[in-house]
């Protein structure tokens, strides 16, 4: 049972976390991120790599805005420790389906991955 309310509580953060940047709220998005999270956007574009640290990962959150980057969550999956969720996301009016994948530990997003559509990423922001 205990396994069960544990994820639970993950499912929550989770879903609270995407329901913030959604709403506008940078700082609770990143709030159930570890400090020294690890998030890795694949491709060659512009936006693509691996971002260390809540700081960074901000960065790239406030990035993505600024380029008209909105997503809608529409599916969490998880346990304790792992919790993929699929969201509609839309960028410069481009829409596109993504994947993320959030590794836990002790209650905190320690790694993020990202599965997503990398010829749209480059289309929208240049190649590296």
């Amino acid at each position: 049972m205990a396994a069960d309310q544990n994820a639970e509580q993950i499912l929550g953060s989770a879903k609270a976390g995407y329901a913030a940047f959604s709403w506008g709220d940078p700082k609770a998005a990143v709030d159930n991120l570890a400090d020294d999270v690890e998030w890795v956007i694949p491709g060659d574009s512009a936006v693509s790599g691996t971002y260390h640290g809540k700081k960074e990962f901000a960065a790239f959150l406030a990035k993505m805005r600024d380029a008209g980057y909105s997503q809608e969550a529409e599916l969490f999956l998880g346990d304790e420790q792992t919790v993929m969720v699929l969201f509609r996301t839309t960028t410069a009016g481009n829409e596109s389906y993504q994947v993320d994948i959030l590794t836990y530990r002790e209650g905190k997003v320690v790694k993020g991955q990202c599965v997503l559509d990398t010829e749209q990423q480059r289309r929208i922001f240049g190649a590296k």
